[in-house]
């Protein structure tokens, strides 16, 4: 054990952060989007070593979008049943948990698709990657989740779900095991998280 985490802390380091934020994550606390800044400072480490390199550019990804997230619910005062607020002399609305609309979901869905096939095309060409249709699959994915999660669309957790699983089993298979830990328990949150959620809206 103790050889394991001297070779491999840094993983081990970044489970444990990724287990706080999963925890401000269901309690929609703006702090999540803080330690979400933080991981991908490590995991791009992690994952490049690991030859996962769809997923290591998804944390560039992932360091923005933590800050636009922060903004973003520090701006519309996060949390459903929060009152209005003023900012510059001006009413600020509460971002609220919502279903996403059919418009949005008309357009996520082929943009999704879309920038899967390119990042398979890159990862195929472009480097020795052995697993590019899954790891462009979650990377595009997870893309797509964030945003929604910046937006409070209830169905980011079904997102999550499907690239939590499959990213568990990519981990396992590469030897990043605290990770594909991590991921598993992500696995099973993401039904709690949609549950616990959608009883907020129901109750708001």
């Amino acid at each position: 054990m103790t050889e394991y985490l001297a070779t491999n802390w840094m993983d081990v380091l970044g489970t444990v952060l990724g287990l706080l934020y999963l925890y401000l994550e269901l309690k929609e606390n703006i702090l999540m989007w803080i330690i979400g800044a933080i991981m991908p400072v490590i995991y791009t480490i992690v994952l490049y070593r690991a030859g996962l390199y769809a997923d290591c550019g998804m944390e560039f990804y992932y360091f923005l979008a933590a800050i636009y997230g922060f903004c973003s619910w520090r701006k519309r005062r996060a949390g459903n049943g929060v009152a209005s607020q003023q900012q510059d002399g001006k009413a600020a609305k509460a971002l609220t948990i919502t279903h996403t609309p059919i418009s949005v979901m008309a357009v996520l869905l082929p943009l999704t698709a879309v920038l899967w096939a390119a990042l398979w095309a890159f990862l195929h060409f472009c480097t020795d990657s052995n697993v590019p249709i899954l790891d462009a699959f979650t990377t595009a994915l997870s893309i797509t989740g964030l945003w929604m999660l910046s937006r409070k669309y209830i169905e980011q957790w079904w997102v999550w779900l499907v690239v939590d699983a499959i990213s568990s089993a990519l981990y396992i298979y590469k030897g990043i095991y605290a990770r594909a830990l991590l991921y598993a328990i992500y696995t099973v949150i993401a039904v709690y998280g949609y549950y616990a959620w959608r009883r907020r809206m129901v109750s708001a």
